[in-house]
């Protein structure tokens, strides 16, 4: 008796797959695809209907001019300073603190750990006048600095650790207590180089979010040469009057290629660590 063939179903369900996550992936690009497409265009040609995928004539003319007008270097030299910083502040604020409420033990730990958290409901829109004036007092506005150190805790990545570290066990901290290790050492040496996957997630977080940061940069920056990168960008917006849209996005794919790379590096941590906090929940 001849078995059934199962064969074309599965491979059906599959093809149906791909087809699926195919659409979902180009709507998702989509916007990128024709930032990308457009800023290799000729100005004349930005707003041709229908527009085309892929430029009659490419050129890169439009990436000169972003060069011509702005100081790009310089915007990215302040933008990598400000997030490599901050991302790596918040992974010692995080990876400290989410220990602190995970494994030690001390007066109103529940409630400091709730309005640590509540914390992640106030908008920065909220805080931003009070620490403008905190900073104005330690003469920290219109500094790389005022935009790095009030941006070290995080209430997402001390949330995050301390899920991480309740998900370690218990045995390795009470073996090293034995051994006669402090609990400096025992976070040192024993806990934290478990965490580095749950630790990259924060560096990988907070280095995205903050390259794209453009509020608090508006607000504690007056002068051009502190400028970040998506910062200095509003000033290519003149190029709108003129219909130079390429120039605009040739600067917005100029922004988005540092946290491309960054996300391309980080995102085998980034899915370790995910994966690993799962396995050890």
């Amino acid at each position: 008796m001849k078995a059934p063939n199962v064969t074309f179903p599965l491979r059906l369900s599959t093809w149906g797959r791909i087809a699926g996550l195919t659409a979902v992936a180009l709507l998702t690009l989509g916007p990128v695809i024709w930032t990308v497409s457009t800023s290799l265009r000729a100005p004349a040609e930005s707003f041709d209907l229908p527009p085309q995928i892929i430029p009659s004539h490419a050129t890169t003319q439009a990436y000169h001019q972003v060069f011509a007008q702005i100081d790009v270097w310089l915007l990215a030299l302040n933008s990598t300073l400000v997030t490599a910083l901050v991302a790596a502040g918040q992974m010692i604020t995080a990876g400290l603190a989410g220990y602190a409420f995970a494994r030690l033990e001390f007066r109103f730990k529940k409630p400091l750990f709730g309005l640590v958290l509540a914390t992640m409901m106030v908008p920065v829109q909220v805080t931003i006048v009070p620490v403008f004036l905190v900073l104005k007092s330690m003469g920290l506005t219109d500094t790389l600095l005022g935009l790095i150190v009030p941006a070290w805790p995080t209430a997402f990545g001390t949330f995050l650790m301390r899920q991480y570290f309740l998900g370690m066990p218990k045995d390795l901290g009470e073996a090293a207590m034995i051994d006669g290790a402090g609990p400096w050492r025992i976070f040192r040496s024993v806990y934290a180089p478990l965490a580095a996957p749950g630790l990259a997630i924060v560096g990988v977080l907070a280095f995205n979010y903050h390259w794209n940061e453009f509020f608090r940069p508006l607000i504690l920056e007056t002068s051009t040469q502190n400028f970040t990168l998506p910062l200095g960008l509003v000033s290519l917006q003149g190029n709108l009057g003129t219909g130079s849209i390429s120039v605009v996005l040739a600067g917005v794919v100029l922004s988005m290629i540092p946290a491309v790379l960054v996300f391309a590096v980080g995102q085998r941590p980034l899915r370790e660590g995910i994966t690993s906090a799962g396995v050890n929940r």
